[in-house]
C-alpha cells in the first residue's frame, strides 16, 4: 500500500531561475478571481507531457559511463536503461541514448513494488546489462554496445511466463552467475509464493541454484569483495521490514560458490526481533561489511563489522554504530523497494557517503566518512554551503572522485547531478546534467508555493504518548491572481501511502497543480510515518484507523485555526493506504467537506484476505491479528460506516491492482450509491496500484478537481477542466 505513482513523486518540473518559458503573461497586475478558478500553467497535461521519472543511477565499471533509469508516462509508464552520452547523435536531450529495446520495460514485480531490476557487469572488457522485463518476468543480458540478447531464463527451462520473478541482483562473475531474490509463483496463491536467494547462471540455460532458503522473505544479498562471503537480510510474517529483520552471513566454498557444508548462516544483527536491519553493502576497499539499523536509538543508523574478513562469523554481534544520530542513513520509506540504498563508498578512495536529513532539518546533507575504522567524519555538504541540491540521493561515483546523485528541491525539479566535492574546493556546487522536465517546459517562480515543515497539536485517543504530528504546509501561489478580500482558501490535505512511509519538500508539480490554482494543500507525516525516529512509527502499531485519522483532521483543524483555510471547504486526498485514512476521516469525523480515494483500502477484512503475499500480514501489526480480530477490522473500514458518511466521494481504481483489488472501490461506490451521496467511480483500463498512463495520470486530476468545484460550497469554475457526471448529484445545478 505504498505511494501514490500518480503525476508526483514520479514527475518534476522544472523552475526557471531566471526569464521562464511556461507561463510567461501578460497579466501586469494580478487579476481578483475566486480561490479554486484561478488560471494556471501547470495543468495535469503540462505534468505528464513535461517530464519523466529518473532512478537507477550507476556507473558502467569499465567505461564509468553514468546510466539512470527512465520511467515514460507517454510510453504506457515503461522504464528504459539509458546511458549518457550527450555528443550521440542518438542523444535525449537528458543526453541519454537508450540501452535496453523498444517495448522492453525494465521492472520487476518481487514484492510487487519491484526495485533493484537490472545490474550492470563486464566480460572480456565489454559492458552489458541483465534485467528483468516487465512482461514476461524473464531475465535477460544485453551488451551495452549493441547486439542480442541472451534470456537467461529461457522457456526451455521453465514455460510459463511470470512463474518465476527476479530482483535485487548482485554478480558473481568469476564463477559466472547472477546472485538473486528469487519469487516463485507456480503456485499463485499468496500463502503459497516462496522466496529465495538464489543464483542464475549466465549461460542462458536457465541454470538455477538455490542459496538461502526456508523465511518468508528475503533482501539484499550482497557478495563480499573476495566472493567468500554472502550477506543478505531477511524476515519472517507477520513483520514487516522497517518492524524486524535480521541479517546473515554464510561462508560459500571456494570452486561452486554453495553455502559450506555444515555451516548455518549467523546472524549478524536483529537476532533480538525487535530490530530492523537493512541495506548491507560491503565496502569494496576495506571489506567491512557496513548496514543500517534501528537498534541502538531508534533511527535507521550506519553500522559495520570492523575486520569482516578475518573475524570468524561466531563473532559478528560486535557491529559498531558508526555514527550515532537521531536521523536516518536509509533514505526515505526504506523496506518498501528492493534496493534502496542510503549511503554508498567513494571508487577512488573508499570513503562512505551517506545522504541524511538531521534533526530538525527538512534538507538533505551529505556526510563523508573516513575509510578505515572508526570511519570518523571528514566533512559534510549541502545546499546551505552552495554545493548540493537541497534534498538528493541516490549516491554513486567514479574512480576520479566525481559524484553523482538525484537532486531535487521545493522549487526545482528532480535531476541528475554531478559534484566533484570531494576532490577539489568543498563549496563546488554540483552541475545539473539532465533534467527530469523538457528544457522547454519551465515554470514560472510565481506559480511555486514553498513548503513550510509543520508542527501540530493531535489528539491520542490510542494513548500513544505521541501528542505532535507533522506536515508540509504549502500556500496558494499564482502571481497572476489573488483571491476577493474576506475569502478563505479551500484545503486540501493529503494522506500519504504506506502507511510506512512519508511526504517531503521536494519539487511536486501534483501539489503544484492545487496551489497554482487556489488551494491551500498539507501534505500529512502523520504518526507512523517514516523519517521521526521508530517510537514515531511505532504509535501507528495496532492503531491504523485510530491515530492516522485523528492527524490528518488535526491538520485541517488546525490550519483553520491559523486562518489558513476555509473551514466549510476542507478536503481530504490519499492513495493506497492514504486512500484508506481518506475513506475513514470521511466516514468516522465530520471535518471534511469532500475526498477523493485513489486505489484507497475500504474494506480492511477484504485487503487481508485478498493481496499479494509481502502484505497478506502488514494488518496484523496495523490492526490485529486476522482473522481472529475480524471486529476491529470491520469497525476500521469506511464501507462498515457508510450511515456516518454523508459528504461526497470520488474513487479512482485501477482495473489491474493486485495490492488493492478493484473490488474495494466497486463495493465503496455501490454502498455510497445506496445511500445517495454524491460519488462517481473511475476504473482506469491496464492500470495497477498507482497510475502510470499520462492519459489517466491526466484524468485523474482533472477529475478531482473538477469534482470538488461542484460539490464544495461556494462552488468554483476551474478554466479547462473537462466534465463528467457525478452520480447521486444534480449535474445541471
Amino acid at each position: 500500500m505504498l505511494r501514490v505513482v500518480f503525476g508526483v513523486a514520479a514527475f518534476s518540473g522544472a523552475v526557471g531561475k531566471h526569464a521562464s518559458r511556461l507561463g510567461r503573461s501578460h497579466v501586469t497586475m494580478a487579476a481578483s478571481a475566486p480561490y479554486g478558478s484561478w488560471e494556471s500553467p501547470i495543468t495535469a497535461a503540462f505534468i505528464t507531457e513535461a517530464g519523466v521519472g529518473l532512478g537507477g543511477l550507476t556507473v558502467g565499471p569499465v567505461s564509468s559511463d553514468l546510466f539512470w533509469l527512465e520511467r515514460r508516462s507517454k510510453e504506457g509508464g515503461r522504464s528504459v536503461l539509458c546511458r549518457r552520452a550527450p555528443g550521440d547523435a542518438a542523444a535525449s536531450e537528458r543526453g541519454g541514448v537508450d540501452v535496453t529495446p523498444a517495448g522492453s520495460n525494465v521492472r520487476t514485480r518481487v514484492h510487487e513494488y519491484g526495485g533493484n531490476s537490472l545490474i550492470i557487469g563486464q566480460e572480456a572488457g565489454a559492458e552489458y546489462v541483465i534485467y528483468s522485463n516487465f512482461a514476461d518476468q524473464r531475465l535477460y543480458k544485453l551488451p551495452v554496445g549493441g547486439g542480442e540478447s541472451l534470456e537467461l531464463t529461457p522457456k526451455s527451462a521453465y514455460a510459463e511466463d511470470a512463474r518465476y520473478r527476479f530482483a535485487d541482483f548482485a554478480l558473481d562473475e568469476p564463477r559466472k552467475r547472477l546472485i538473486c531474490v528469487r519469487e516463485d509463483h507456480s503456485n499463485p496463491n499468496p500463502a503459497d509464493v516462496v522466496n529465495a536467494v538464489v543464483a542464475v547462471a549466465l549461460d542462458g540455460s536457465g541454470a538455477m541454484e538455490v542459496l538461502a532458503a526456508g523465511s518468508d522473505f528475503y533482501a539484499a544479498p550482497r557478495l563480499s569483495p573476495d566472493g567468500s562471503k554472502l550477506a543478505f537480510v531477511s524476515w519472517e510474517h507477520p513483520n514487516m521490514p522497517w518492524d524486524s529483520t535480521r541479517l546473515s552471513v554464510v561462508e560459500l566454498e571456494q570452486a561452486s560458490g554453495r553455502p559450506k557444508e555444515g555451516t548455518a548462516p549467523t546472524v549478524v544483527a536483529g537476532a533480538d526481533g525487535r530490530t530492523s536491519v537493512l541495506q548491507p553493502a560491503w565496502s569494496p576497499k576495506t571489506g567491512e561489511l557496513f548496514f543500517v539499523s534501528d537498534g541502538q536509538n531508534g533511527f535507521w543508523n550506519l553500522h559495520c563489522v570492523p575486520d569482516a574478513q578475518s573475524t570468524p562469523l561466531g563473532r559478528w554481534e560486535r557491529a559498531t554504530n558508526v555514527m550515532p544520530l537521531g536521523a536516518d542513513f536509509s533514505g526515505s520509506a526504506p523496506g518498501w523497494a528492493l534496493g534502496q540504498q542510503g549511503y554508498s563508498f567513494a571508487r577512488s578512495s573508499g570513503a562512505v557517503l551517506a545522504a541524511v536529513r538531521l534533526p530538525g532539518e527538512a534538507a538533505s546533507t551529505l556526510l563523508v566518512l573516513d575509510s578505515a575504522f572508526p570511519h570518523a567524519e571528514l566533512s559534510r555538504h549541502s545546499a546551505a554551503d552552495g554545493g548540493l541540491p537541497y534534498g538528493f540521493g541516490g549516491l554513486c561515483s567514479k574512480e576520479d572522485g566525481t559524484v553523482y546523485l538525484l537532486g531535487s528541491s521545493p522549487q526545482l525539479p528532480a535531476a541528475i547531478y554531478e559534484w566533484s566535492g570531494l576532490t577539489t574546493a568543498a563549496a563546488a556546487p554540483a552541475t545539473m546534467l539532465a533534467s527530469s522536465m523538457k528544457a522547454d517546459a519551465v515554470i514560472d517562480p510565481k506559480f511555486i508555493s514553498s513548503p513550510q515543515l509543520m508542527q501540530f497539536p493531535t489528539t491520542d485517543e490510542a494513548k500513544t504518548g505521541v501528542l505532535t504530528a507533522y506536515g508540509y504546509y504549502y500556500p496558494p501561489t499564482n502571481g497572476d491572481f489573488s483571491a476577493p478580500e474576506g475569502e478563505l482558501p479551500p484545503l486540501l490535505v493529503k494522506a500519504h501511502g504506506g502507511p510506512t512511509a512519508c511526504t517531503g519538500a521536494s519539487f511536486n508539480p501534483g501539489t503544484l497543480f492545487w496551489t497554482s490554482r487556489g488551494f491551500a494543500v498539507m501534505d500529512v507525516d502523520y504518526r507512523g510515518s517514516t523519517g521521526y525516529g521508530r517510537s514515531y512509527r511505532q504509535a501507528l502499531a495496532g492503531n491504523w484507523g485510530i491515530v492516522d485519522i485523528e492527524d490528518v483532521c488535526a491538520a485541517a483543524q488546525f490550519l483553520s485555526q491559523q486562518g489558513l483555510a476555509d473551514p466549510a471547504r476542507l478536503c481530504i486526498d490519499g492513495g493506497s493506504a492514504g486512500g484508506f485514512t481518506t475513506l475513514g476521516a470521511l466516514a468516522f469525523k465530520k471535518v471534511f467537506a469532500a475526498g477523493c480515494s485513489l486505489y484507497g483500502v475500504a474494506d480492511c477484512s477484504a485487503l487481508a484476505a485478498d493481496t499479494h503475499k509481502f502484505e497478506s500480514r502488514y494488518l496484523d501489526g496495523l490492526i490485529g491479528k486476522y482473522p481472529e480480530e475480524k471486529a476491529k477490522y470491520d469497525a476500521r473500514s469506511a464501507i462498515y460506516s457508510t450511515e456516518t458518511l454523508s459528504c461526497p466521494v470520488l474513487l479512482l481504481q485501477g482495473d489491474e491492482d493486485k495490492i488493492v483489488p478493484p473490488n474495494q472501490a466497486e463495493a465503496m461506490h455501490k454502498a455510497l450509491l445506496d445511500k445517495g451521496i454524491p460519488t462517481a467511480l473511475k476504473m482506469y483500463k491496464g492500470e495497477q496500484h498507482g497510475f502510470r498512463q499520462a492519459a489517466n495520470i491526466q484524468d485523474a486530476l482533472n477529475s478531482e478537481l473538477f469534482f470538488f468545484s461542484r460539490v464544495l460550497q461556494p462552488r468554483f469554475e476551474p478554466p479547462g477542466v473537462p466534465a463528467f457526471a457525478i452520480d447521486n448529484f444534480d449535474n445541471g445545478a
